[in-house]
């Protein structure tokens, strides 16, 4: 593990940067950027317009490490190239900002209440190929709907299992297990998660240190025994949904907690905004984001 990455994550001030849609999520992130379904034939024309818009924002003078900790990618964008590096070395060399990769491959059909992660078959190999790319650690998300003990347990379970595989290859994992934020019960839902999430975190062994990202909760600080328990680097804060000026108003009542937004960050940014436009956009939300991180 590169131990000089891991004291600006454990201690650095800043947030971290979502750009890791997937798939399934990708015609949205490009609609909200102002390029329409018809604008691409395939799925290959999606990836290469969306590496695009990824590369647009990793190159702006606005996308700095002075306010951006780390950026979390999606499995493609780790295998493409910014201006002749590959995506996770361009983002350490050039940009001073840590690389994350999105391991997950999408949520299951709601069972008891919450989504459990579908079957990652390939980790092993995803995991070796991340340590190629000098990836310095990995998320994956489920989502909890509902305040049911039975599988708010079964997600957890799920999310460090696959955590202490990521943590045997040398990685840092994020668990992120999502509580819906237009669920009737996330309150209830996240005192249930925190219990779970403890019992995990005092069982881990030594050298087994992860990272938490989390929706930010109802009530304030309710997530201060995981920021400052000793087995956990850093927690993290999805935006969830909520609009920029939202997550960043509900952020800034959790202390210690910090952001790791992906719509909120993006959502003013444009494909046919001039250069200064964008880079002006972008740095409005960078800086938003990054004073309600601190």
């Amino acid at each position: 593990m590169n131990q000089k990455q891991f004291e600006k994550i454990k201690n650095g001030k800043g947030f971290i940067a979502a750009l890791d849609q997937s798939g399934g999520s990708t015609p949205k992130a490009l609609a909200a950027y102002g390029i329409s379904e018809d604008a691409y034939a395939n799925k290959d024309e999606m990836f290469d317009l969306v590496h695009e818009m990824r590369t647009r924002i990793i190159t702006s003078p606005a996308f700095d490490s002075d306010f951006i900790l780390g950026a979390i990618l999606f499995e493609q964008t780790m295998d493409r190239e910014i201006e002749g590096l590959y995506t996770g070395d361009y983002l350490a060399e050039k940009k001073g900002v840590v690389p994350f990769l999105k391991v997950d491959k999408g949520l299951a059909e709601v069972s008891n209440g919450v989504q459990m992660m579908k079957p990652i078959n390939d980790l092993d190999e995803t995991l070796k190929r991340a340590n190629e790319r000098h990836i310095f650690g990995t998320k994956m998300r489920s989502v909890i709907k509902e305040a049911n003990e039975e599988g708010i347990q079964a997600v957890v379970d799920q999310q460090f299992e696959i955590g202490k595989q990521i943590l045997a290859a040398e990685l840092v994992p994020i668990i992120e297990p999502e509580v819906d934020i237009h669920s009737p019960e996330k309150e209830k839902c996240e005192d249930l998660l925190k219990a779970e999430i403890l019992k995990h975190l005092n069982h881990l062994g030594e050298n087994e240190d992860v990272m938490l990202k989390l929706t930010i909760p109802t009530k304030t600080n309710l997530y201060k025994e995981l920021i400052d328990h000793p087995k956990v680097i850093r927690v993290v804060a999805l935006s969830g949904g909520y609009s920029t000026d939202e997550a960043n108003a509900k952020l800034k009542e959790n202390n210690g907690l910090i952001a790791s937004f992906s719509r909120a960050l993006s959502q003013d940014l444009n494909v046919n905004q001039t250069d200064e436009e964008f880079n002006t956009a972008l740095q409005k939300a960078v800086k938003s984001i990054y004073e309600a991180s601190i």
